[in-house]
């Protein structure tokens, strides 16, 4: 009798055993085709290179989200503020005050510290929680609510701070991490893309901001103030807000425009702009009025009223008129004219174009800078 064995070799043992024997050798041979071993198939290799190349991509993603926690998290704060409301009063005769939190990040080793300016408009205390556990007290340096964000400073030693990157050159679909302290969570993270660049956000005065970052990376009350930063722990903008209804659609104030606003804050405590004392609003231009004075847009800011002593007064400007061109620029919405009065044109008399009932009229205007 020939033995089972693969060997072809003369059984010496019991036919039970060497069917047994044949069988493990069979089993064995199996598995290693199932899995693509040394002796698997062509074939079975190829269909398992794809399942190593998503694993070795999810593990470069990994190692990405955790180098940069791990390189920003220390710069992390949590900021925990007393509020001033109004000036109503309480049925105790004491002042109205509200409790919050928010988030925020050391960008220079002596403890200055960007946020946002609704987490620490109008408050009366200041407490600021680093990463390790140690508190300590935050004094306001200043605020520019036109742009949300604000810089206060702690006085403690052995601070990390967080390295300012470059939004010029953001891709849509980078990755992208935020931080934060979510509900008071502590360093919260969470991760995603960048969902889109050059969006404009309302901010609350009343002004447009500009090149906001739009992000899936999730954000909640309290992850204001904290920041988005790239796979390589740099910071590339301020985390701001959030569309409550909707999941996967936060905002970030750009880093470019953030550094542009602490240098003002921390020089002069404030951004100076300039304002000529109107309200308006936005108002569309019959088209025969456009094609007559050939305008560079079919709307204007209708002025409905005008502050008393203000630049607009000094002028002429009256309510009613519609301003269609700021030095020798169109105007054609309310938001056109916030950009217009920059820090620039305080005090540099200018041209104003607008229209009084179907005249076109050239006045000069000299903005004055914005009352605090």
């Amino acid at each position: 009798m020939v033995c089972p064995d693969p060997t072809g070799a003369p059984c010496p043992t019991p036919l039970a055993f060497c069917i047994q024997n044949a069988y493990y050798f069979y089993m064995k041979k199996k598995i290693r085709l199932v899995s693509g071993g040394p002796t698997g198939s062509p074939e079975n290799n190829a269909q398992r290179a794809p399942h190593a190349e998503d694993d070795n991509l999810l593990d470069a993603y990994s190692r990405a989200v955790t180098g940069a926690v791990e390189k920003i998290a220390p710069g992390v704060v949590k900021i925990d503020v007393r509020q001033r409301v109004t000036p109503r009063t309480s049925p105790r005769g004491e002042r109205d005050e509200l409790r919050g939190s928010g988030s925020g990040f050391i960008f220079t080793p002596d403890g200055f510290v960007l946020t946002n300016s609704h987490v620490v408009h109008h408050a009366v205390d200041i407490g600021v929680t680093l990463s390790d556990g140690r508190g300590y007290p935050g004094y306001m340096v200043g605020e520019d609510p036109d742009t949300d964000l604000a810089v206060i400073r702690i006085d403690a030693p052995n601070l990390i701070p967080a390295a300012l990157g470059d939004s010029s050159g953001l891709r849509v679909g980078q990755l992208v991490i935020a931080l934060g302290n979510p509900y008071g969570f502590y360093s919260t993270v969470t991760a995603g893309v960048i969902s889109a660049l050059g969006r404009s956000l309302r901010s609350q005065s009343g002004r447009l901001i500009d090149d906001v970052i739009q992000t899936d990376a999730a954000l909640n009350p309290g992850s204001s103030g904290g920041p988005l930063v790239t796979s390589g722990g740099d910071v590339i903008g301020v985390n701001t807000a959030v569309i409550l209804p909707a999941q996967g659609i936060c905002f970030a104030i750009a880093v470019n425009t953030a550094k542009f606003v602490v240098a003002g804050l921390i020089r002069e405590g404030r951004i100076r702009r300039s304002y000529i004392g109107v309200a308006g609003q936005t108002v569309p231009l019959h088209r025969r009025v456009v094609r007559f004075y050939r305008l560079d847009a079919e709307s204007g800011v209708l002025v409905e009223s005008v502050e008393k002593g203000s630049p607009a007064q000094r002028s002429g400007l009256l309510k009613g008129d519609i301003i269609v061109g700021l030095d020798d620029k169109p105007i054609g919405a309310i938001d056109d004219l916030h950009r217009a009065l920059t820090q620039e044109k305080v005090n540099k008399s200018m041209p104003m174009t607008l229209l009084r009932g179907t005249e076109k009229l050239m006045i000069e205007i000299t903005p004055a800078e914005r009352p605090g």
